[in-house]
């Protein structure tokens, strides 16, 4: 009882034996629910080759997963009101596993589809569910547990793109998308570890006990945020697709544009607990805007100039990526239960990334037409002028 109270109150700062074995099972689900998406950029040239596809076919590989987190987030509350945290979890984690084995071994574009459609579906539910398993186990520590989420998010993209070119280039494709099965087996292991302790088991009866609860369809606020959410992610997706493919076109080296790539998930990454540790205040309009600019400066060079990549995708990452952690943090601060949680996360999630689904298929779309990626940057400029224009708006909870 007093160490409920002590997290109410926000007096406790350090974490418990078992809250120390739940951030780790964390941190290891979240590095699990990107190398499915990120490790795409890199093998899609080799996979446009392989299955001739058009370069608006081939960004449904990164689409289906964006679209499926839009169209899953608003299902996964009830799921887990219904079934429980754990097993909804796990059941997730398994489908991305299985999903992410099969498309090494695709023969066509049905299979390659169908496999995809896997995992996008066991990335999109087992993301959904993390703002309730954080209101509930750290809601004093929301912005640092989101800080450490996110950033678990992003090492596990920087892996996979660092890694994914290199072994592209040395063992091919399959191998290179299929190998990041093994981080979601790992994920459900360390899951299954948790699922005893009370930290974790208690998210159960906090959200089955409340009866189902409208989306904040009608609260401006959550329209701002799930706007500022879908620019960040158009963004996320859209670089993550094309970065590796447009440099490549410029003839940089399989490997290396790997790494151009694995730079810009890399500073994405530092980015989240940095910002999410700085930004202390309700009111989160300074940071907000600041990383947008930082990210609309790093898109115009992206599309002004073919040189110094090691610059302008860094740049980028570290605005987008203190964007995302902010992004993710606001729903928590406009919520005071982890069923609220769920359910503004859900609707975030579910306009947001509907929304940024789009971004990969119309940049693929626009490079069909026009033979070249530089028209498909300049959007993506737009795109995050806009990121800043919403950054305004976005008034801390009354």
């Amino acid at each position: 009882m007093k160490r409920d109270l002590n997290r109410a109150t926000g007096k406790r700062a350090t974490f418990t034996k078992g809250e120390w074995g739940l951030v780790l099972a964390i941190v290891l689900v979240a590095m699990a629910l990107r190398p499915g998406i990120v490790s795409m950029g890199p093998a899609l040239p080799a996979m446009i080759e392989a299955f001739q596809l058009s370069h608006a076919m081939a960004s449904l590989m990164t689409a289906i997963p964006d679209l499926l987190m839009g169209a899953l987030a608003l299902p996964t509350p009830w799921l887990v009101r219904r079934f429980g945290v754990n097993k909804v979890l796990m059941l997730a984690l398994g489908l991305l596993s299985l999903s992410l084995g099969m498309r090494a071994y695709a023969d066509s574009h049905v299979s390659l589809i169908s496999a995809t459609l896997g995992v996008g579906a066991g990335i999109a539910v087992a993301g959904a569910m993390f703002a309730g398993i954080v209101k509930a186990s750290f809601a004093d520590r929301a912005a640092l547990m989101i800080g450490i989420y996110a950033t678990a998010l992003s090492l596990g993209s920087t892996l996979s793109a660092g890694l994914t070119g290199w072994i592209l280039q040395s063992a091919g494709w399959r191998l290179a998308i299929g190998i990041w099965a093994v981080s979601g087996v790992i994920a459900l292991f360390a899951w299954w570890r948790v699922m005893p302790a009370p930290v974790t088991t208690r998210t159960v009866p906090d959200t089955a006990a409340m009866p189902a609860a409208r989306l904040p369809l009608r609260t401006p606020v959550a329209w701002l945020i799930a706007l500022f959410f879908a620019c960040v992610n158009f963004l996320f997706y859209s670089i993550l697709t094309w970065t590796a493919a447009m440099y490549q076109e410029q003839g940089m080296p399989t490997a290396e544009t790997g790494a151009v790539l694995a730079s810009f998930t890399f500073c994405f990454m530092l980015a989240n607990p940095v910002v999410g540790m700085l930004s202390k205040r309700l009111d989160r309009r300074g940071w907000l805007a600041g990383c947008s600019i930082v990210s609309t400066i790093g898109l115009a060079g992206m599309a002004t100039a073919g040189a110094w990549p090691w610059l302008w995708v860094p740049l980028t990452a570290f605005g987008l990526g203190g964007a995302f952690t902010l992004a993710m943090t606001l729903p928590l601060d406009h919520t005071h239960t982890p069923d609220a949680a769920n359910r503004w996360n859900a609707f975030v999630l579910t306009i947001g990334y509907l929304i940024a689904a789009t971004g990969p298929f119309i940049m693929g779309l626009m490079h069909d037409h026009s033979g070249h990626f530089a028209g498909g940057f300049q959007l993506l400029v737009g795109v995050s002028a806009l990121m800043l224009l919403l950054a305004t708006m976005l008034k801390p909870p009354a």
